[in-house]
């Protein structure tokens, strides 16, 4: 059998659905233009591999593309991040670095970007600007971006808001996706997760060189969106990033997530984003083999597969096949959601959220394929998901005549289910040890951002994803009273960077289910019962 006869193809409808998945979780649509023309002052810093030169933008300064570690390509690619060469002379800031290779987000188009793509971006204050902190290095805030670990980039997140309002130094990183940073095979010693330990390299280097930037390098917060957040997780957990940051932001990216199988489309299996080192281990023999580098030594088995061009491993198939993050190995000793639940975790104040509407937008994909048109097409979905004996108690809990649709009845439950349930159950587990802070983005009128065409009778409302244009800067027209919620929301993510707190208006999680929900207007923040509008002592039942 020919090497593409034997790669597993997919639907077009499949990847229509894989689309919606990554063009969310990456923050689509391309991030505005700085707000401002740059001024013609070029800062420089001096970092610990050799000096920068930014950009100025009045109120901020921006230092794009600065190498963290070595380009991994060659020998390096899939091995551990080495250290960057230095450099003489001063470098250029001004643009950002080369994207890792990745699929498409939506539409046409082929697979993009580089294999020499470990840069990060810096977005800081600008030092002659008055400075909130009283002359004192500022919280640094560290954003892995979304994408499903096979999209996305750190400069599509414009952070000036963060920034300058915040007074906090923001720092955006890319790392390697798909089959270039989550693949495993024994020859490799097993599955490394080089994504991961992407991240950590990243977060050394803000713990060297933060300071030459106006940031405290003791006071460092992670925040993520989507496989960020799910990167946010790991880090939480990892046993190598201890002493690298000091709080935790994840959004809609818990530990614990989870898709029923068949919930989006009949052929798709479950989901869970952590997965068995072995597993991983399977996927990547498979894989040699279908590429044709199986061989009985390990050496020459590596050395066949750096052998093969980019572009013939950046096909979705691979790509999505290498995903998911393994555990079991050194960097993730066991499964991150069985690690905060018994405790075993660094100890660092916690943000953790979802949106109201998590899985709208995924779903919206295949409703002309797959339609829910009535309670017998609803009933048939929950059967598929949950099997025939789950059916009555499910509806109990979402009977179809309670929402405009059957498919928004539907959605609902796989919101709840997915994100929104499991992200409380983490939240309790960290709760017992940490201050945290649970939050739900509410706003069903947020701007659709993504692309992606609206499907009539199936608004989008406050779907996953649908909160980044109201903490960075991105092609989203915002109306007055939301971008009065982006201040609020800026302002408490960056008071929380700083202190590790909230204001009593934001009470901690803990026993009776405070969730401080965001929606704009008046009376649009307010604390809800989380646990109880969710259903989410039913959900913890099906899935202990």
């Amino acid at each position: 059998m020919s090497r593409a006869r034997s790669l597993r193809r997919w639907s077009a409808l499949s990847f229509a659905v894989w689309c919606a998945l990554v063009l969310l979780a990456a923050g689509a649509g391309p991030a505005s233009a700085a707000a401002g023309a740059p001024s013609t002052d070029r800062p420089v810093v001096d970092t610990d591999r050799g000096p920068v030169r930014g950009t100025a933008h009045g109120a901020y300064r921006s230092f794009e593309g600065i190498p963290f570690a070595a380009p991994p390509t060659g020998p390096l690619r899939w091995r551990l991040p080495q250290p960057a060469a230095r450099w003489t002379g001063v470098r250029d800031a001004g643009t950002p670095g080369a994207r890792c290779v990745q699929l498409p987000p939506v539409g046409p188009g082929g697979p993009s970007g580089s294999e020499d793509c470990l840069y990060l971006n810096v977005t800081s204050p600008n030092a002659s600007a008055s400075s909130a902190s009283g002359g004192q290095r500022r919280p640094v805030m560290v954003w892995f971006h979304g994408g499903g670990f096979v999209n996305g980039a750190g400069d599509l997140y414009r952070p000036e808001q963060l920034a300058v309002q915040g007074d906090a130094v923001v720092v955006t990183v890319n790392y390697r996706l798909g089959i270039f940073g989550l693949f495993g095979h024994p020859a490799l010693g097993g599955a490394p997760d080089f994504a991961i330990a992407d991240q950590q390299a990243a977060l050394r280097w803000v713990r060297a060189n933060a300071g030459r930037f106006g940031g405290d390098p003791s006071d460092v917060t992670l925040f993520g969106e989507s496989a960020g957040g799910l990167s946010v997780c790991a880090h939480l957990t990892s046993p190598a990033s201890g002493g690298l940051f000091q709080r935790a932001i994840l959004q809609s990216g818990s530990c614990s997530i989870t898709m029923p199988p068949r919930s989006l489309l009949p052929t798709l299996g479950r989901y869970e984003p952590f997965v068995p080192e072995q597993r991983t281990l399977a996927a990547g023999v498979s894989a040699a083999a279908e590429l044709g580098c199986d061989r009985p030594e390990p050496g020459a088995v590596l050395d066949c597969l750096r052998g093969i061009g980019a572009a013939t491993l950046t096909t979705p198939e691979l790509m999505m096949r290498f995903s998911l993050v393994s555990y079991g190995n050194r960097l993730l000793p066991e499964e991150p959601r069985r690690a905060l639940e018994a405790g075993r975790f660094h100890r660092v104040p916690v943000i953790e959220g979802s949106t109201r509407d998590e899985m709208r937008i995924f779903l919206a994909q295949s409703l002309a394929a797959f339609p829910i048109p009535d309670a017998g097409a609803y009933r048939a979905r929950v059967e598929q998901s949950f099997g025939a004996a789950a059916v009555p108690a499910v509806e109990a809990q979402y009977p179809v005549a309670a929402y405009p649709t059957p498919a928004l009845a539907w959605a609902a439950v796989l919101s709840d289910a997915s994100f929104t349930c499991p992200a409380l159950r983490d939240s309790r587990a960290v709760a017992r040890h940490v201050p945290t802070y649970v939050y739900r983005f509410s706003d069903r009128d947020a701007p659709n951002f993504t692309g992606l065409p609206e499907v009539e009778g199936f608004p989008y409302g406050a779907s996953h994803g649908f909160e980044l244009p109201y903490l960075f800067t991105m092609d989203a027209a915002l109306t007055a009273p939301q971008r009065e919620l982006s201040k609020r929301m800026t302002g408490d993510w960056t008071a929380f960077a700083r202190t590790g707190r909230q204001p009593a208006a934001w009470p901690r999680f803990g026993p009776a289910g405070s969730v401080l929900s965001f929606a704009p207007g008046p009376g649009g923040i307010h604390v809800v019962d989380g646990p109880a509008e969710h259903h989410c002592a039913f959900w913890d039942a099906q899935w202990p």
